[in-house]
């Protein structure tokens, strides 16, 4: 069986503890699938999981890492057989459920994913939560009819979901406003295709009812008044796409947005997106990104540098996605 490395939180009263242990398939929890894990991802959730800064995990002790991708060791079920590359995102891991930060992760078949042909672990962990998200946001979008005759302004355009969104949106022929208060990653966001930059300041100010109908779409990473701001702005059957909330929880908004130029505000949840909506998401990333993510876009850590990078990516100090390594990843597929 052998033992392989984990990171654990656990807390008994006020102390919480952090730290790599030695596990074994024994401790594991239930589960059809057993998956050997090459590459999870640090999430702003998985941030607030580890930091204990934000009510993310429901049972201690508990593994973290909301994310995993990696190959199937052992199987209970037909659908999956050793040596299968899959992926999960959501369903609870890292918060009721050992999650991604380990070198082995028992989960259920109904949450596994295959991976997309062509993709790889890694590849698919630079995406992650974060860029399925994205995805999700994208196809709303799509739904709701937004063209390419207008910008579609991106909130929180340094993060995770904010940048695979900016990196997206401009691959498909979108023009995409990236919005910032770190002006240093400027020349950063437009290497992913933002064609301008806003100060996330002009946002995050009150504003009137309605503005000048500026954006046809937005992808809202942020929330509170940003997303009341970028309501206020967008244009005729426009639709924001609210998908993080970073800036706040409220929303001091008005209808008139709604009453007066009949847009929509619809939301991205990623952690219990059916089945077959998660295939056709990955699938499509796989399609849009066959190299995955630029690799300026990507961070790889180390298990062990998960703590500190969980605190920096709360503190606003990382960029884009951070993948963490647990395990060889095989070569990529050369083409059939």
């Amino acid at each position: 069986m052998g033992s392989f490395p984990a990171l654990v939180v656990r807390e008994a009263g006020k102390i919480r503890q952090v730290a790599l242990e030695a596990m074994d398939d024994a401790q594991l929890p239930p589960g059809e699938v057993t998956v050997a894990v090459q590459f999870s991802s640090l999430n702003y959730k998985d941030g607030l999981a580890i930091t204990g800064k934000g009510p993310i995990i429901r049972y201690y002790p508990m593994v973290p890492g909301i994310d995993l991708a990696g190959r199937v060791i052992a199987s209970d079920v037909s659908a999956f057989a050793p040596g299968d590359p899959v992926l999960v995102t959501g369903w609870g891991i890292g918060e009721e459920h050992w999650g991604g930060y380990a070198g082995k992760a028992r989960v259920r078949a109904d949450w596994l994913v295959r991976l997309p042909a062509n993709m790889t672990a890694r590849q698919a962990m630079g995406f992650g939560t974060a860029g399925f998200t994205a995805m999700l946001a994208m196809q709303n979008l799509e739904a709701h009819g937004v063209g390419r005759e207008r910008e579609i302004l991106v909130t929180g355009a340094g993060g995770g979901v904010g940048g695979v969104a900016v990196a997206l949106l401009s691959r498909l022929g979108y023009r995409v406003a990236a919005s910032t208060g770190r002006h240093e990653l400027d020349g950063y966001l437009k290497s992913l295709g933002a064609a301008s930059i806003l100060d996330r300041a002009e946002l995050a100010a009150p504003s009137r009812p309605l503005l000048r109908e500026r954006w046809g779409g937005v992808v809202d990473t942020v929330g509170g008044q940003t997303l009341a701001t970028a309501l206020a702005g967008l244009a005729a059957y426009g639709c924001a796409v609210a998908c993080g909330l970073v800036g706040g929880s409220d929303l001091p908004a008005t209808v008139f947005p709604f009453l007066l130029r009949g847009v929509a505000l619809v939301g991205a949840e990623s952690a219990h997106c059916p089945g077959p909506r998660r295939v056709a998401a990955w699938q499509r990333l796989a399609e849009i990104f066959p190299e995955g993510l630029p690799e300026a876009m990507v961070e790889e850590i180390d298990l062990a540098d998960v703590p500190a990078k969980a605190e920096a990516i709360l503190a606003g100090r990382t960029r884009g996605r951070v993948v963490v390594r647990l395990g060889s990843s095989p070569p990529r597929p050369g083409p059939s």
